[in-house]
């Protein structure tokens, strides 16, 4: 008990410190910069720190679909650095994101740099337009930034099912799994009351979706455990 209160109050400490940086790095990079400072403890309302509005992010906000990966990925989840997206009113933004962790490497929090580049690039654009060259950007995904968490699972299973093409009632059995291993690897899962949200939204009982949820993580779990067998040399040891 002692050791965890000690951990958490390091934790606190990490926030309290990285709270001027935040409003630093927007006052340094000006009005086209937003940072935000998770405490993914509180993934609901994770948002404790932000300055700038390029997503319009507000304290007590939820995290996005980017947080939603990172606590996916648990302690193994790594910075993402320099990544381009959109959000859904169509800025194009890129973006870090540097997971906090504790001294014991818990990943608990991250602090996230936003930089609405969508003026860089429409400048872009036009002078490679004048010059013949034709520059065009490939496919941006879009990201879902709210402060309401709701938002963000609809936005997820929205894509989901647009991939899917089609209702749930038409998918297979293994398609059916891929719905929920996707949304799990994207972290949708880690939410309170997100099983009765997607449950809701598909149509089927709560029952239904923690056992398709369960079975997809049990076959996950042994793709996995063949792919380890495979790679494993003969006559060695695992």
């Amino acid at each position: 008990m002692a050791a965890e209160q000690a951990l958490e109050a390091e934790r606190d400490a990490i926030v309290a410190a990285l709270r001027p940086v935040v409003d630093g790095l927007v006052a340094t990079f000006g009005p086209m910069c937003e940072v935000v400072l998770h405490d993914y403890r509180w993934p609901e309302k994770s948002v404790v720190a932000v300055a700038g509005s390029v997503t319009g992010r507000a304290v007590g906000g939820a995290m996005s679909e980017i947080g939603m990966r990172v606590v996916a990925r648990g302690d193994g989840a790594g910075d993402e650095l320099n990544y381009v997206t959109r959000t859904r009113n169509g800025k194009l933004v890129k973006a870090s994101t540097m997971v906090l962790r504790d001294s014991t490497g818990t990943v608990f929090g991250a602090l996230c740099v936003n930089l609405d580049v969508t003026a860089v690039h429409d400048a872009h654009a036009l002078l490679g337009a004048l010059a013949g060259t034709g520059a065009t950007s490939g496919d941006v995904p879009v990201t879902t930034f709210g402060n309401d968490i709701d938002s963000v699972v609809d936005a997820i299973l929205d894509a989901h099912q647009l991939r899917q093409n089609g209702s749930w009632a038409g998918l297979g059995r293994a398609q059916r799994l891929e719905l929920f291993r996707g949304l799990d690897e994207r972290g949708v899962f880690a939410v309170r009351r997100a099983i009765e949200q997607v449950a809701g939204r598909l149509g089927i009982s709560r029952a239904s979706a923690y056992s398709y949820l369960s079975q997809a993580r049990s076959e996950a779990a042994t793709a996995t455990d063949e792919a380890a067998t495979d790679t494993t040399p003969s006559g060695g040891h695992a």
